[in-house]
């Protein structure tokens, strides 16, 4: 799959990026599992075009890897939606982590694109090109998304928030 001259480079490759784009397919999918095998595949997918991609591999990697989950969400969205339980489970707040659980979950409730840019801008610290890039549109499209999505995650959080005060 790839020349033996390129193993040593696709290898630390692999190495350096491995963790940094299953947390990206975790951001953009949810999943712990599917995350695991989007990057895996990315990765696959990655070393079988490496002579083009070894230019930028994380840029080509990543880009790979907004593919796989926007696959993903296209198949899901075809499917019959899950009916979620509705269980009041008090979480501990621990060094934050229930704040980030809170914001976790409003994000999951954007549209895909937005979900999308908000990872790739604040989570992967993507400039606009980069995100332009890896999404395969516009800068002006990275820029209206973002606006958009931080006006309904700011929205959500602050309905959240009197929601809770009303209790």
């Amino acid at each position: 799959m790839i020349a033996r001259g390129y193993q040593r480079e696709f290898e630390e490759f692999v190495r350096r990026a491995s963790d940094r784009l299953v947390r990206t397919a975790y951001l953009l999918s949810g999943d712990r599992g599917h995350a695991e095998d989007i990057a895996q595949t990315a990765l696959l997918r990655t070393a079988r075009r490496w002579r083009a991609a070894r230019r930028d591999p994380d840029a080509y990697a990543r880009r790979v890897v907004v593919n796989l989950t926007k696959d993903r969400w296209r198949g899901l969205s075809r499917q019959p939606a899950e009916a979620v339980l509705d269980v009041d489970v008090a979480v501990p707040v621990h060094d934050g982590l229930a704040e980030r659980d809170e914001l976790l979950r409003a994000v999951r409730l954007l549209p895909a694109g937005q979900q999308a840019v908000l990872v790739l801008r604040y989570f992967d610290d993507l400039s606009v090109a980069d995100t332009a890039a890896a999404l395969g549109c516009s800068a002006g499209t990275v820029k209206s998304q973002t606006a958009r999505a931080l006006d309904r995650l700011r929205s959500a959080l602050i309905e959240k928030e009197n929601a809770d005060v009303d209790r």
